[in-house]
C-alpha cells in the first residue's frame, strides 16, 4: 500500500467514525448500556448479510469460490422471492421485520406519508433516520428486548431509533466505507468480552446492485469482476468467523434481483404528471397516485387511460403484484405500472443516459412473478443442514427463522411463517 493510499484510508475511517453516533464508536464500548443477559450468553450467534441486487443466478453463472463453498456446505433456496414492489428499502425492511411493506410502512424507496403530509425519500437522511416511519419490530429491536447485544454495519432501519431502540453498536450509512473495513469491524465485534459481544450482526454490501444498475445483469465481464472482489471480502469474513471458534450462523440474502432495460425503453414521468389532478410518486416500476383535494378518482383514471403507452393504469386494489388487498393509504388510490422491460424516469435522467455509450442498464421493482426480480437465500453454520436445497421462498419468512435461531419471541403480527423455512435447521422440532 502506498503512503498516499494509507493516509486516504486512515482519513476515511476516522471520518466515518466521526459521522457515526457516539453509541457506535468502539472506543466508547464501556458506555454502552446493553449487555448480554445470562440467557443471551447461552445463545448462538447470527450474522445477517445483505448483498443488494444479487440476482438468484449469479453464483451458478460465475462460481465464486468462497460463496460456492459456503453454499455447498450449507443451505440454499432456489431463489428468494421479494415483496412487491421489488425495491431496496421496502424489501430490506421486510427481511428485518417479517412484514410486507403494507404493514411495516416503508412502501418504496420513496412514498407519500398521509399522516405526515410529506414525501419520504431514501436520499433524505433526516427522513431515513426518523423512526416514526418504521413499523414492526426489526430483528435487532427484538433482540434488544431480550437483553441481547446487537451490532450493525449498515442495514435499512438500523441507524434509526425504532421503538426507542437502536443496535448496541451501529454506523450511520456511508457507502464510501470499503468492504474490508466492514468485515474487519464485524470480526472485532466478535472478539469483544462475552457480556459485550453481539449475538446478532447485520451487514450490507451494495456492490452487485451498483454494477448491475450501471451495466445490466448480462454484462458478464463487469459482473464477474465485481462479484469476485466481493467474494474475497466474504471469504475473509467466513474464515475470520470460523477462527473464533464460536457457534456462528451466517445468513446471506438479497433484497431483489435485476433485469435488463434498453435505454430506449425509459418512459418520462413528465408525460403522465398533472399537478392539478394528482401527486405522482415515482419508483420506476410503480407510480403511486394521490388525488388532489376534491378531484374524483374516475377523472384521474380517464386522464391516465388516454395516455397509456407501454404502461397500464389500475385502481390500487386491482393492481397486479400485490399478494394481498393493499389498504395502506400511503399507496394512493391508483397505481401506474409500466410493462415489463419499460421503466419510468425523469427527462433529466433519461437525457443524461443518452450522453454515455450504454445501450442497456439494470432495473428492478417489478412484480415478483418475473424471475429476474428474485434474489438469494444462503445459510451456513451449526444450526443449518449441509448440502440442503429448498424451493424458492418468500423473504417474509426469514425473520421468524432468525428469531428461532436466536431464541427470540416471534411477534404475532408478522406476515412470515416459521414453518416455511424451519426445514433448513438441523434441529427443527
Amino acid at each position: 500500500m502506498t503512503h498516499r493510499n494509507f493516509i486516504y484510508g486512515l482519513v476515511l475511517i476516522i471520518s466515518t467514525l466521526a459521522l457515526s453516533s457516539c453509541k457506535s464508536r468502539t472506543d466508547l464500548i464501556g458506555s454502552i448500556p446493553t449487555i448480554n443477559s445470562e440467557a443471551s450468553l447461552k445463545k448462538p450467534y447470527l450474522i445477517l448479510i445483505s448483498l443488494d441486487g444479487f440476482r438468484w443466478d449469479y453464483v451458478e453463472k460465475f462460481n465464486p469460490p468462497h460463496l460456492s463453498g459456503f453454499i455447498k456446505n450449507g443451505v440454499k433456496a432456489k431463489s428468494l422471492i421479494p415483496s412487491f414492489p421489488s425495491k431496496t428499502f421496502p424489501n430490506h425492511y421486510t427481511i428485518a421485520t417479517g412484514m410486507y411493506p403494507e404493514n411495516h410502512g416503508i412502501l418504496g424507496n420513496s412514498f407519500y406519508s398521509n399522516k405526515k403530509n410529506l414525501i419520504y425519500n431514501m436520499a433524505n437522511r433526516e427522513m431515513v433516520e426518523d423512526g416514526t416511519f418504521y413499523g414492526g419490530s426489526p430483528i435487532w429491536v427484538q433482540a434488544d428486548k431480550a437483553a441481547m447485544v446487537t451490532a450493525s454495519y449498515f442495514f435499512v432501519g438500523s441507524g434509526t431509533s425504532i421503538q426507542g431502540i437502536k443496535p448496541t453498536y451501529y454506523y450511520r450509512y456511508d457507502g464510501r466505507v470499503k468492504n474490508d473495513v466492514r468485515v474487519a469491524q464485524a470480526l472485532k465485534w466478535l472478539e469483544l468480552p462475552t457480556k459485550k459481544r453481539p449475538h446478532l450482526i447485520t451487514m450490507y454490501f451494495s456492490d452487485m446492485d451498483d454494477i448491475g444498475h450501471r451495466f445490466g445483469p448480462n454484462n458478464n465481464e463487469e459482473l464477474k469482476k465485481t462479484l469476485f472482489d466481493l467474494d474475497k471480502n466474504l471469504g475473509d469474513l467466513f474464515k475470520g468467523a470460523e477462527a473464533t471458534g464460536l457457534p456462528i450462523n451466517i445468513i446471506i440474502v438479497s433484497d431483489h434481483g435485476m433485469s435488463t432495460l434498453p435505454t430506449t425503453n425509459y418512459i418520462p414521468i413528465e408525460n403522465i404528471k398533472n399537478d392539478n389532478l394528482f401527486l405522482a410518486i415515482n419508483n420506476g416500476a410503480i407510480v403511486n397516485v394521490h388525488p388532489k383535494k376534491d378531484v374524483q378518482i374516475d377523472s384521474i383514471i380517464q386522464y391516465l387511460k388516454l395516455k397509456e403507452n407501454n404502461f397500464k393504469v389500475y385502481k390500487t386494489e386491482n393492481t397486479p403484484g400485490f399478494e394481498y388487498n393493499p389498504k395502506n393509504k400511503d399507496w394512493g388510490v391508483i397505481q401506474i405500472i409500466p410493462d415489463f422491460g419499460f421503466y419510468f424516469s425523469t427527462l433529466q435522467r433519461i437525457e443524461s443516459r443518452k450522453k454515455d455509450s450504454s445501450t442497456t442498464v439494470g432495473v428492478h421493482g417489478y412484480d415478483p412473478k418475473y424471475k429476474d426480480m428474485h434474489g438469494i437465500f444462503y445459510a451456513n453454520g451449526p444450526a443449518f443442514k449441509k448440502g440442503y436445497i429448498i424451493p424458492s421462498v418468500k423473504n417474509i419468512h426469514i425473520y421468524p427463522l432468525m428469531c428461532k435461531i436466536l431464541g427470540l419471541e416471534i411477534p404475532d403480527d408478522i406476515d412470515g411463517k416459521l414453518n416455511q423455512l424451519e426445514s433448513v435447521l438441523i434441529n427443527n422440532e
